[in-house]
């Protein structure tokens, strides 16, 4: 799984393991939104669909409001709205709340490593939701009434909302933060400190892409796991957390990239060294994408059979049909 080809014994791999992502079900092109449309997004259905498992919620439809129905929208203190329909003025906040509540005591089944919300939606927008003050004027200062409740629910849970994944770095980061969540879910449930080093020990340089800070932090944690099984996965898991939520940037992928090339150093000729260090160049320059110069090194890794490289969740983040990396 270190060289440039997604194979199609990678491709299972993906597909057998999918973590389970909570998504608004009008992104799947479910009839639910107010004027009974949907709003479906082909490259979440059609592209990440093969990967992940969806659990769809619609808390407007789930709550019991019909489709089509009047629109809605938040007024008032934006830190506590309230949700009334924009015509007759009907007042459903207590409904959406208690809806909400039990929804996300329910969600805690379905160990979630992800949720895309709608933006802009009074019951799902995940920011800059409109709330009217008593004048009638918007400002995008709020948050959905379920989206709140469920990030208050789930502070670890990676969380975006449709809109902002059209923006390529911020799609690589969120669905990287998806699939680590998954492996690192694994562990926890195995409920053994060895597994736990070992994961840290597979996804070390992805965490130092993100934040070599954190990773720091972590390793003396994993280094030194002193008290109770639960504490220390604890205070991990708020640390991955933090790690992931930090972007990384061409600057610490270049120091990564740079770093990996000293695992093969002996090995590589003149030319080849050469050859990896312009490419790493390049990349830092954002002249190329990042798949060029983590293509070439997973052909080293592979060339040379470099048993570390070889197990890093840096080189094989997330599917590469996601295309997640091939941005400048």
């Amino acid at each position: 799984m270190v060289d440039g080809s997604d194979t199609a014994g990678e491709r299972d791999e993906w597909s057998r393991d999918r973590p389970r992502v909570g998504i608004s079900s009008c992104l799947l092109g479910e009839e639910v939104r107010y004027d009974g449309q949907h709003q479906r997004d082909r490259y979440l259905t059609d592209t990440v669909g093969k990967f992940v498992e969806w659990v769809p919620v619609c808390p407007e439809v789930e709550c019991g409001l019909p489709t089509p129905r009047e629109a809605m929208r938040l007024v008032g203190d934006p830190e506590d709205p309230v949700l009334v329909t924009r015509r007759s003025g009907r007042d459903v906040t207590s409904r959406m709340k208690e809806f909400s509540r039990q929804r996300v005591e329910e969600l805690e089944g379905e160990n979630l490593c992800g949720f895309i919300f709608k933006s802009g939606s009074p019951s799902s927008g995940m920011e800059r939701v409109k709330v009217y003050d008593e004048n009638g004027i918007p400002r995008s200062t709020g948050v959905g009434i379920f989206a709140r409740m469920f990030m208050d629910h789930f502070p670890l849970v990676p969380v975006e909302e449709d809109g902002r994944l059209h923006d390529p770095k911020l799609r690589e980061n969120f669905f990287e933060n998806i699939f680590c969540f998954r492996d690192y879910r694994r562990v926890r449930e195995s409920r053994r400190v060895r597994d736990l080093v070992e994961f840290h020990r597979r996804h070390k340089l992805q965490l130092m892409a993100h934040s070599p800070e954190t990773l720091k932090r972590m390793g003396r944690l994993v280094g030194n796991p002193n008290g109770q099984y639960g504490d220390v996965f604890k205070a991990y898991e708020k640390l991955l957390r933090e790690a992931m939520q930090q972007m990384p940037s061409p600057g610490k992928n270049a120091n990564v990239l740079m770093h990996m090339l000293g695992y093969f150093t002996d090995e590589l000729n003149s030319w080849e060294k050469q050859e990896l260090l312009s490419v790493v160049e390049r990349y830092r320059e954002r002249l190329v994408p990042l798949i060029v110069p983590v293509t070439l090194v997973r052909h080293y890794v592979r060339k040379y059979d470099t048993s570390y490289l070889r197990d890093q969740s840096y080189l094989n983040p997330h599917p590469l049909e996601l295309k997640l990396r091939n941005h400048a």
